[in-house]
């Protein structure tokens, strides 16, 4: 299987099945001599790990990463920093059932078709617990970046749409509940609607917005590697996600090219920033921001039809634990994924000239 590896310098290369005996990754590029905050790893893991309240999966897992190379006293040695996060509570008997058939908009049957063999524990490699190895590289990203700030929260679920644009929000107060909205009022509608849908066995999509601050200019290559373009390319490449839209996104359409130019100022920054952050494909010192679409979570607890190896048509049911909306563990996942990004383009402009 190929496509394991994200990134051009800072890299990440992870490993691991939902039912295995362990996830993890080695992360090769990340400069030596960084001083790691172990704790600030482990709270973003445990921002993304399942059970951590009533409206997401009731899988309980500690997710305790541990390192085995690469860091030394505290620091990182330049060398590959390997590590791991052990499953302690599969149940793979919850999967016997979709053995010799195929779940609905899950990987399921184009696996069988490509490689002729899958692990239908939990969905195997396809499973979203394969992020929870890019959340610590991701962490370690972030230190890397220093001063650059990454927030993502959930603006949307379901029809429930926060309005109020970010600079009108408080980032403190995503953690402050369940959902990761900082709006309260908004939050607590968001909750409720989605244990409404976890009650009819069903499932929900939502949206994620992420706002990066304090990036530098030059961020970014021209043509095939753009800044957005492989923002974009690593959003897309989380579970659930169907869209990416970044600065003024498909709004923008609506707009003539004069109301929608980003006027400059004396200094350099813009007096709006319909770019998002990006021209031509380089940061330019104004605040990035996209928004990231979460289809529903394909496994409902409902019976279904589908087909089983041999083209049958069956009925089945959705078993095991599942999130009834994906969104508020995505929130870390989404962070992760932009980190490594920048960083991975933070050692790339290093190059850019003399």
């Amino acid at each position: 299987m190929a496509g394991n590896t994200f990134g051009q310098l800072f890299k990440l290369t992870s490993f691991g099945e939902s039912h295995g005996r362990a996830l993890g990754g080695v992360i090769d590029g990340c400069p030596a001599g960084l001083e790691l905050d172990m704790e600030k790893i482990q709270l973003d893991l445990n921002r993304r790990k399942p059970g951590q309240s009533a409206i997401v999966t009731q899988r309980k897992e500690p997710d305790t990463v541990e390192f085995y190379s690469g860091i030394f006293e505290g620091k990182t040695t330049g060398t590959p920093i390997g590590f791991a996060i052990h499953n302690t509570n599969q149940k793979s008997k919850d999967y016997s059932h979709i053995k010799d058939s195929y779940r609905p908009s899950h990987a399921d049957y184009v696996y069988d078709k490509k490689y002729g063999f899958r692990d239908y524990r939990g969905g195997g490699r396809s499973s979203a617990r394969e992020t929870a190895s890019r959340v610590v590289a991701g962490a370690i990203a972030k230190q890397f970046l220093g001063e650059v700030k990454i927030n993502a929260f959930v603006s949307q679920v379901g029809d429930l749409k926060l309005e109020k644009p970010y600079q009108d929000l408080d980032f403190s107060k995503i953690e402050s509940n369940p959902v990761r909205c900082p709006d309260q009022e908004m939050a607590e509608r968001m909750e409720t609607y989605i244990k409404a849908i976890k009650k009819e066995g069903d499932t929900i999509g939502g949206v994620i917005t992420c706002v990066i601050q304090n990036v530098p200019i030059g961020l970014g290559e021209p043509v095939f590697d753009k800044l957005h373009a492989d923002l974009g390319k690593a959003m897309l490449s989380i579970n659930a996600v169907k869209g990416f839209e970044y600065g003024s996104g498909f709004e923008g359409v609506k707009m003539k090219g004069s109301a929608h130019n980003d006027s400059y100022n004396s200094d350099g920054t813009t007096t709006t920033n319909r770019s998002g952050g990006i021209q031509g494909g380089i940061s330019n010192g104004m605040d990035i921001y996209f928004n990231v679409a979460f289809k529903p979570v394909a496994t409902i607890i409902q019976a279904y039809e589908t087909i089983d190896k041999e083209g049958n048509k069956v009925t089945t049911q959705g078993k095991g634990r599942h999130d009834p909306c994906v969104v508020p563990r995505a929130v870390p996942i989404v962070e992760a994924m932009a980190a490594l990004v920048l960083a991975d383009h933070t050692l790339l402009a290093r190059s850019n000239k003399i």
